[in-house]
């Protein structure tokens, strides 16, 4: 029983994030105090990119009249620019990517995600910003580009 209890706890804690991500604003959408939150990512592996994320966070009058307590809808925007001089460091280069951002949604098993994939032959960084669940994907996407200027540095 105590076992089980630790894996409950170590599943709960949240998910160490690869970037810091950082509150820049919260919109109040309905009196039963539902937000959306925007936080600014800096790209950890690559200098001059930062990403702003829009996300919905459910109040506790929308969690007492839903029943639903430990999770927040999967939806996201997702828009990344140029903010100084590009310098891109160790990253994956596969076709999977890598995670930059991630942060829990719910408990247990759900995240929200922020994957870098570089596209070397059109010179762009794509960023997608996606829900991740243990049994059911989720189709709520979101996709931003970053170009990448041919004089960049490697670090």
């Amino acid at each position: 029983m105590r076992l089980a209890l630790l894996g409950i706890a170590a599943l709960t804690i949240p998910m160490i994030s690869p970037a810091r991500a950082e509150q820049v604003g919260e919109i109040g959408v309905d009196w039963a105090g539902n937000d959306i939150i925007l936080e600014a990512i800096e790209d950890p592996e690559v200098e001059g990119v930062t990403c702003h994320l829009a996300y919905f966070e459910r109040g506790l009058i929308d969690r007492l009249a839903n029943g639903n307590w430990f999770e927040d809808p999967s939806n996201s925007a997702i828009e990344c620019q140029q903010t100084g001089p590009i310098t891109i460091g160790d990253i994956d280069r596969s076709e999977d990517g890598e995670d930059v951002f991630r942060a829990s949604r719910s408990i247990i098993f759900k995240t929200l995600r922020v994957k870098r994939i570089l596209d070397a032959d059109r010179n762009t960084l794509v960023y997608i910003s996606h829900g991740r669940e243990l049994s059911q994907g989720s189709a709520k996407v979101s996709i931003s580009t970053v170009p990448i200027p041919t004089d960049i540095s490697q670090k």
